[in-house]
């Protein structure tokens, strides 16, 4: 599995053993963690600035939406969202986001970046920062 693929691999996995119902921020291209929460029956939606180019039949449900203006009633109740290597300008507006719609965050970095002091950090086989926790989790 190359690197990219292993990357996307161990943050699907964590997402499906830790969350049941997770929000994918940014796909682009690059499917594998969606697919892995997907299939775990974890996976509510995957959201881009732009139109998700691959097959949707059987795949997790997509939205056009920005992070910097989100439509919040498309994400429907997640206990978390994620994003793979976001810009690092995106994250103040994931943290909002996280905050509005009271859920975790988890965001995986590309190389050593961070965004303020780092979040906590979590490793999976790589590392991930949680910069916010709900607050209130529903079972």
């Amino acid at each position: 599995m190359d690197g990219y693929k292993h990357i996307e691999a161990c943050v699907g996995d964590y997402i499906a053993k830790n969350y049941s119902r997770a929000v994918e921020i940014g796909i682009g291209r690059n499917t594998t963690a969606a697919e892995i929460i997907h299939a775990a029956g974890r996976l509510l939606l995957c959201t881009d600035v732009r139109e998700f180019s691959a097959s949707r039949e059987a795949g997790p449900l997509f939205s056009i939406d920005d992070v910097f203006a989100p439509f919040l009633p498309v994400y429907k109740n997640p206990d978390v969202i994620y994003a793979i290597r976001p810009a690092n300008e995106m994250i103040p507006s994931l943290i909002l986001l996280a905050e509005a719609l009271d859920c975790d965050l988890v965001v995986y970095h590309l190389g050593f970046e961070t965004y303020g002091n780092g979040g906590e950090v979590i490793d999976c086989g790589v590392l991930l920062h949680r910069y916010h926790a709900a607050k209130f989790r529903q079972s």
